[in-house]
């Protein structure tokens, strides 16, 4: 397992692109010491509608303390803007955390961690960094930096969303389904932006980075079984990915001296981004 030795961290916002005259913010996690440091995007969760760049203040600040310089993101969400707008703010993102990390200490070579929607985001990302529609937001002065990803971490992922808006229509859960039509706007949408199926069709990938997914053994909402299929055709496509499986993360995720398994959580991801940066 990775360190555990802490380093001190600040904390700070930075704008990361404007859109129609409105600034877009990263919150930099920044480990105070020797680096350079390993370098994540992180991607919050919320059902590609809600949530913003603290969602996953504790994980995050947790990783940096481990020497991890991690740069949470806002993105456009509905009722302003549903796939693929999120996708291409992620995209931008990245290429920006590659331009720019050696500021905050961190290295170009960075990677990305995504919880539940945020994980499907990733997981998209990894597999089509260079795809023209969501590398379409220019990076002023750096037209040559694209966003392939070294390493993807997806916490809990929604990896088939056609799948779980399925579940959700036969099971009536009207939430996650107003959700799913809001972002998606479709099936047809669904199915196009579907990691598991875009490998399971043989569609062109521009990459398969190395992939942990963590995932619960039991979860209603992020079924195993909906896993399974991604880390199956992963693992078909010729792509590394690794899924350990926790009895009891909690749902919203807390890290607690209680709940020993969200520690080990944190210090899975850490050993594998230690491992890939």
């Amino acid at each position: 397992m990775a360190t555990t030795v802490a380093f001190e961290v600040d904390v700070n916002d930075v704008e990361y692109q404007q859109l129609d005259g409105t600034p877009w913010l990263a919150r930099v996690y920044r480990p105070l010491g020797v680096g350079p440091f390993a370098t994540i995007v992180d991607v919050h969760g919320g059902a590609w509608n809600n949530g913003d760049r603290t969602n996953d203040t504790q994980l995050n600040q947790a990783l940096a303390a481990r020497g991890i310089l991690t740069v949470a993101i806002d993105f456009r969400q509905p009722p302003q803007a549903g796939y693929p707008a999120s996708v291409c703010d992620m995209n931008l993102a990245i290429r920006w955390a590659k331009v720019h990390a050696g500021e905050f200490g961190g290295v170009s070579k960075v990677g990305a961690l995504g919880v539940s929607s945020g994980g499907h985001l990733v997981l998209l990302g990894g597999i089509r960094p260079k795809d023209p529609r969501y590398a379409s937001l220019p990076l002023a002065g750096h037209p040559d930096v694209d966003a392939t990803l070294a390493y993807v971490v997806a916490c809990w992922p929604v990896s088939d969303p056609l799948y779980r808006y399925r579940l959700a229509v036969k099971a009536g859960n009207e939430s996650i389904v107003r959700s799913h039509d809001a972002y998606w706007g479709s099936e047809a949408a669904m199915e196009e932006g579907n990691p598991p199926l875009i490998l399971e069709r043989g569609d062109p990938v521009d990459a398969l980075p190395p992939t942990l997914m963590i995932q619960r053994k039991v979860d209603a909402n992020h079924p195993l079984e909906m896993q399974e299929r991604l880390v199956e055709w992963y693992r078909k496509r010729g792509g590394h990915i690794e899924m350990p499986l926790f009895d009891t993360i909690p749902s919203p995720f807390k890290i607690s001296d209680d709940a020993p398994e969200t520690l080990k959580v944190v210090e899975t991801i850490a050993d594998f981004i230690q491992r890939y940066a």
